[in-house]
């Protein structure tokens, strides 16, 4: 990392201060619920003009401090909507034939890790936004029939819309420039409202806090008092009107109950669409502003906003204001240059920038106190039970900016979404990367007893273990691109991963056999039965992808207790233990009889375990029998030059165990052994059965990328009756046609890109082993023989190739639309989804998924960043 960006890294918790974490979705929240259950009906999208939120703030293209304390957005009318636009409109769960979905079309186009520069498009109708249609349409379809779209509307024909371009940049840490400039790309002259709009986040009236105050001064400038950040500035380029009113609720159209000010939230709106003057306040004093512009553009022309918030006072806020952006922006490119190399004018290279920068806008301020959060609603501390939302976690209380999954779909950190976001963000920015997987295992979060809290839904659902992983990789990805590697971190995070693990194994192993369950385990649709529900038949699944998933854990937490014991012999004796833990799983996995392996159709299952001590293995091949693949590690040679120790007490113990000694690949040999030590849940010849299977394009290898379930089961679904009722999973490549968590995810046949990631980790780190003497078909049947490393590159190639410009112009990741192929408007705005259509590459499930999505900017780098030692 280069320039006057990497300057600014190292004075970063100055320049973070301040940064794109306003939410995009505040409403229907548990956070903001009633109770929890009613999270979408509590508090709705309507509401949410008129309602103050409590935990956290939403807005449009936002920026805000570190806390929320204080948001600056953006509004807009065309003059036909029965609503200012403040923030971005979706449908609930109930609404959609798939679950929430948002409806608007808008773009992360560039962002530094400390802020400095952010750019995104926000692109609104002229005609009136259809918010009846797509809500009365898309209730009509059905769970097999497409989502109905903002771009399906017809709401851009005749290009009548406006291309709305939002731009911050800090010309200090504490100076934030906001330039809007809004291009009409229809036909005809067409009027805008936009309205910048400054707030303060609610908490006077039940945090115990002072209330600050906006207060106008002249036509072009506020003076923003906090109590807790002081006297801003807030300046205004143009003589407009500043529209002042209180974040306070519209007590009378919520509750039916005299307001307790006139001036309320939804003050601005009234002024400006109703010309109610009445409902701001006439002394230009509250604690919400906007700066009104009436702007009137011309057919292809376009008009400019500048406002300016600064804790400095300035007679000439916007002399060399365009110069400090442009430079920003110079210096990102200049990051971007050396962070990603190659030719910055590719494709590939677009690809990458706009997929990181989505990572970038994609961080929020969460803010919760669940202790407090329950007293609110009746629940007594030490009280029995009331059956309100996560009662078991009284002691989380969250205050931090996260990496969301997606800030509007998914506005609340996911356990295993976060360590994924983590990977890609250290890319940028190592020392925020290592923050993100900090987080969640600090007091504040993790619960007493070890467990990791998943999401606000269910803090006591469990997500994958993957947390040791991301710790280990923004490990190495920093000290391979420093030089220096930050033992003090891997010890700050190896006591809490270490709780996190007996939980796992004291909480998830139900009879003691090293083999795990845990349910649904972020796979939602994906089993034969909702893992996460008492069965059907009774009894318990020995997971696969658990199981797995434990093993890696024990990887990855060994990695880092030998990489601590270079310092700290006492690490060994953790080492240790962990590789005995990780042999009791490899053994109980490859058990005859009991274990997970299926000999016979020669891939994992999971295995139903029914009270009367039957079991049956569950013989769909999805990714739940993939993350046994993931689970393989590779430690150096060194391990036995400097631990000759450690490795004889493993020779002993596989001694004092012939059992688990014959159930593992090998059966111990690696002990007595010379060269890098392979940790792996197979052997070559059981490798080989796996792959040829995942890289069979009949099965699990698609046009881009490793399907989440064989295409096999498109003409062979697997069925098992129960008591008379069939459960069925077959190949769906596109969206679910179960409501099983919702609905609005699908494993039973889409590309996802965490599981991709991981596949491609472990064929990294086998073919360090193996080298490059084993090859392997690639496609199967095709004749054509790869290393693992090129199949891994094959793979990242495939993943990249959908959002790639084809040969024809398109973009697979957009499907059918179009308008982002034909229009140059459009052309290179491509969209980093949830997860893609199994067999062509199409976006599906929440559209700005950057979150783990993001993890296509490693594709091309992971060969030489993920480097086995």
């Amino acid at each position: 990392m280069g320039g006057a960006e990497k300057e600014r890294l190292r004075e970063a918790d100055e320049w973070r201060r301040w940064g794109p974490y306003l939410g995009e979705r505040q409403w229907g929240t548990v956070r903001e619920a009633s109770s929890g259950d009613d999270a979408w009906t509590s508090f709705t999208h309507d509401q949410a003009r008129y309602r103050a939120y409590r935990w956290g703030e939403d807005g449009l293209a936002g920026f805000c401090d570190d806390r929320q304390r204080v948001c600056l957005a953006l509004a807009l009318w065309n003059g036909a909507d029965p609503m200012l636009k403040e923030r971005l409109f979706g449908l609930t769960n109930g609404e959609g034939n798939h679950g929430e979905d948002v409806k608007e079309c808008y773009f992360y186009l560039d962002a530094t890790p400390t802020s400095s520069y952010q750019r995104m498009l926000y692109k609104y109708p002229q005609r009136a936004f259809p918010y009846e249609d797509l809500v009365a349409t898309n209730g009509q379809r059905g769970r097999d029939e497409p989502e109905y779209e903002l771009l399906d509307t017809g709401v851009f024909d005749d290009n009548r819309y406006f291309d709305v371009v939002v731009e911050y940049a800090k010309a200090a840490p504490d100076d934030v420039l906001m330039r809007v400039t809004a291009h009409n790309r229809g036909p005809d002259e067409a009027t805008l409202h936009l309205l910048p709009t400054l707030w303060f986040r609610h908490t006077w009236s039940w945090a115990g806090t002072t209330e600050p105050s906006l207060h106008t001064l002249g036509t072009s400038t506020v003076r923003a008092s906090h109590p807790e950040l002081g006297v801003w500035w807030w300046y205004v380029e143009q003589q407009v009107p500043l529209l002042v009113t209180g974040n306070e609720t519209d007590d009378e159209r919520v509750f039916a109950v005299p307001n307790a000010s006139p001036y309320v939230k939804d003050g601005v709106e009234r002024a400006v669409l109703r010309g109610d003057l009445e409902a701001l306040a006439p002394d230009g004093v509250g604690t919400k502003a906007a700066a009104h512009h009436v702007l009137r553009i011309p057919a292809g022309g376009s008009r400019t906003v500048r406002v300016r918030f600064t804790a400095t006072a300035t007679d000439h806020p916007f002399a060399g204001f365009d110069g400090v952006i442009s430079a920003r922006r110079e210096e990102a490119d200049d990051f971007y240059d050396e962070v990603l190399g190659g030719d910055p004018a590719s494709d590939e290279r677009l690809v990458c920038r706009q997929a990181l920068a989505g990572l970038l806008w994609s961080r929020q301020y969460y803010g919760l106190d669940v202790e407090r959060w329950l007293t609110e609603r009746g629940a007594d501390p030490l009280g029995t039970p009331t059956g309100l939302s996560n009662e078991d976690w009284r002691h989380l209380v969250a205050g931090d900016v996260v990496v969301m999954p997606d800030k509007w779909e998914y506005p609340w950190f996911a356990a295993w979404d976060l360590a994924f976001h983590a990977v890609p963000l250290a890319v940028v920015d190592p020392a925020a990367a290592k923050r993100q997987v900090e987080v969640l295992l600090g007091r504040r979060y993790l619960h007493p007893d070890g467990q990791m809290p998943a999401y606000e839904w269910n803090f006591s659902d469990v997500n994958p273990p993957v947390h040791a992983w991301a710790a280990w990789f923004v490990y190495q990805y920093d000290r391979d691109t420093t030089g220096i590697g930050d033992r003090a971190f891997l010890k700050r995070v190896f006591p809490p991963l270490l709780r996190n693990f007996g939980w796992w194994l004291n909480r998830k192993d139900a009879d003691g056999r090293n083999l795990f369950q845990g349910g649904f385990l972020g796979l939602d649709n994906i089993g034969v039965f909702d893992r996460n529900a008492p069965l059907p038949t009774g009894g318990r699944i020995d997971q696969a992808d658990g199981t797995a998933w434990m093993a890696l854990f024990c990887q990855n937490l060994l990695q880092i207790a030998l990489e601590l014991a270079r310092e700290d012999s006492s690490y060994l004796e953790h080492a240790a233990t962990l590789l005995e833990n990780l042999a009791w799983i490899a053994a109980a996995t490859n058990h005859v009889g009991t274990g997970l392996w299926d000999e016979e159709d020669g891939f994992f299952h999971d295995v139903l375990r029914r009270p009367d001590g039957t079991s049956t293995p569950l013989r769909v091949r999805s990714a739940v029998g993939l993350i046994p693949l993931a689970a393989a590690t590779v430690v150096g040679a060194e391990l036995r030059r400097d631990h000759p120790g450690l490795v004889g007490g493993m020779r002993e113990f596989l001694d004092r165990h012939p059992a688990v000694r014959a159930a593992l690949w090998g059966h111990g040999a690696q002990t007595d052994a010379d060269g890098p030590v392979l940790f792996a849940l197979f052997d070559e010849s059981r490798l080989r059965r796996i792959l040829s299977r995942v890289l069979d394009e009949r099965e699990f290898l698609g046009p881009h990328g490793i399907r989440s379930l064989s295409k096999w089961h498109a003409e062979h679904p697997y069925v098992l009756a129960v008591d008379g009722a069939e459960h069925r999973v077959g190949y769906q490549p596109a969206e679910s046609d179960s409501a099983m968590f919702g609905g609005n995810s699908n494993w039973r046949g889409p590309v996802w890109f965490p599981i991709n990631a991981m596949v491609v980790r472990a064929l990294l780190h086998l073919h360090t082993y193996y080298g490059d003497g084993f090859t392997v078909e690639c496609p199967t049947g095709s004749g054509q023989h790869l290393t693992l490393e090129e199949v891994a590159r094959e793979i990242g190639d495939r993943l990249l190739s959908t959002f790639l410009l084809d040969r024809d112009g398109r973009r697979p990741v957009h499907g059918g639309q179009t308008r982002y192929r034909d229009d140059p408007h459009w052309r290179d705005l491509p969209l980093f989804y949830e997860y893609f259509h199994g067999d062509n590459g199409a976006g599906i499930g929440a559209s700005h998924q950057t979150g783990w999505t993001a993890l296509v900017a490693l594709l091309t780098r992971l060969p030489a960043r993920e480097g086995v030692r």
